[in-house]
């Protein structure tokens, strides 16, 4: 697995020129470059993200959890920068 290509991803998106308020840990992810690029530009890809945590609408709480694919757990961000780890949330189960 390579880091070289890690960028920061805002799971509910600041928009174009979008406010810095949503500059915040519980709303941040370091995901490579092209999963963010088909997030944004492949509609299966961005519902899959949605169902994992990793992209919020407009609505979405921050608390909601997130799957990490590459250790296969699901955890809560919180604005102070940690991850605690979580049960998978119960729309899944």
């Amino acid at each position: 697995m390579s880091t070289d290509d890690l960028v920061p991803h805002h799971r509910r998106n600041r928009g174009m020129g979008g406010s810095k308020i949503l500059d915040r840990y519980d709303n941040l992810l370091l995901i490579c470059a092209e999963f963010n690029g088909a997030m944004e530009s492949d509609p299966d890809v961005a519902a899959q993200a949605k169902l994992f945590g990793q992209k919020l609408s407009s609505w979405d709480d921050f608390s909601n959890p997130v799957f990490d694919t590459l250790n296969l757990i699901w955890y809560v961000l919180d604005v102070a920068g940690d991850k605690q780890q979580c049960d998978a949330p119960s729309y899944l189960i």
